[in-house]
């Protein structure tokens, strides 16, 4: 099995694939340098008291029957689209269970769910480990929330891509249930995207629940 290597390799591949997402979004905005006319509003779709913003559910995942079956359940927001993953890399302790892709919703990066065996290690020690994992990552910030009565942890932290040569925000946090710890991750294709997406990781967050 892949220990850190997992997500390496999914970053490697998808710099490709956003190569040529770039290079058609370049092509199309000819003539207009705004960003906002390139791809929708990253406001279009969401809602909030107090000008904050906050993603719209698009419907539930994690329970028997949904497109990723889990051992927690949450919201994800309107017109992403989630797949399970069937053959899985690792990072650290857990492995990848589930994709859930921005792009129907005009961003481009991912909020993956991550799943391990239940054990001994804490809920901060997975996701300790599951950073550990991954080179290029600094400055971690780490705090606790609850969510529908289920303690977790929540970490933000820079990660230095060098195939992309830049450094990034990106966010995950991580629970455990009875079957095991679960991580859930959103990365991103550069900060700004990273930004934008963080209310359906937020929604993902708010409404976890164990399944």
């Amino acid at each position: 099995m892949l220990v850190g290597a997992g997500n390496t390799w999914l970053r490697m591949a998808h710099v490709a694939l956003l190569a040529g997402v770039l290079t058609g979004c370049s092509e199309a905005a000819e003539g207009d340098d705004s960003k906002a006319s390139a791809r929708p509003s990253a406001t279009a779709e969401t809602s909030g008291p107090d000008d904050t913003a906050a993603a719209i559910s698009g419907g539930t995942i994690g329970a028997a029957g949904s497109a990723c079956e889990l051992p927690v359940t949450f919201d994800i927001a309107k017109s992403w689209k989630a797949e399970a993953v069937e053959a899985p890399l690792s990072q650290g302790p857990v492995s990848l269970a589930c994709e859930i892709d921005a792009k129907p919703a005009g961003n481009i990066g991912f909020l993956r769910v991550w799943a391990g065996k239940s054990g001994d290690a804490g809920t901060r020690a997975v996701l300790e480990a599951f950073l550990a994992a991954e080179d290029g990552v600094t400055k971690e910030k780490y705090r606790t929330f609850t969510s529908g009565g289920v303690p977790g942890v929540e970490v933000e932290y820079l990660y230095s891509n060098e195939l992309l040569e830049e450094t990034k925000k990106e966010s995950a946090f991580a629970v455990t249930t009875a079957d095991g710890p679960v991580v859930v991750h959103l990365g991103g294709l550069d900060t700004e995207e990273h930004e934008e997406m963080v209310p359906a990781y937020e929604l993902a967050r708010r409404t976890l629940r164990t399944a």
